[in-house]
């Protein structure tokens, strides 16, 4: 009965750990940093730019495409 308790203690500890871990490495954050604590500003204007940046990559793609196949078009 003892081996079970233990048992059944490490593997709830063993759990409570990893998704401890598990929320921050999601998160890209330090490994023992609080899981439940809010992004600072910066990290937040971080995102943002980065998405922005590659949603205006795409856009610029696709526009590059577009020029692309109208000077192919004119050529012929």
């Amino acid at each position: 009965m003892k081996v079970i308790k233990t048992l059944i203690a490490g593997i709830t500890i063993g759990l409570l750990f990893g998704l401890w871990f598990g929320v921050n490495l999601g998160k890209d954050r330090n490994i023992f940093s609080n899981p439940f604590a809010e992004d600072t500003i910066q990290k937040k204007i971080r995102k943002t730019g980065d998405a922005v940046l590659e949603k205006s990559g795409e856009v610029l793609e696709k526009s590059g495409k577009a020029l692309q196949e109208k000077y192919k078009e004119s050529t012929n």
